[in-house]
């Protein structure tokens, strides 16, 4: 075996460990972003849970807040009934 077949085939082994390696460290990225989109998916979850809580608090004082304001008007109603009664 002469020095060329020698060289070639010990950057061939070079290289082959060079891939695996390479595809190693790839196999670890990709894992870690499915982790960290895993995590951003629970997070999106918990803001539209928090978001939906406060929009169900923000609609239940306009019910309020209208409940409130039909009562006054029948309070109101009543006193001009009252009123003209008299």
């Amino acid at each position: 075996m002469d020095a060329t077949q020698l060289t070639i085939i010990i950057i061939s082994f070079a290289l082959a460990i060079l891939l695996i390696v390479l595809g190693i460290q790839v196999w670890y990225i990709l894992k870690e972003m499915r982790l960290s989109l895993q995590k951003m998916n629970k997070m999106l979850d918990d803001a539209g849970k928090v978001s939906g809580a406060v929009s169900e608090g923000v609609i239940g004082m306009s019910g309020f807040v209208n409940g409130l304001k039909t009562g006054i008007s029948a309070i109101t109603s009543l006193i001009h009934k009252k009123e003209e009664h008299e």
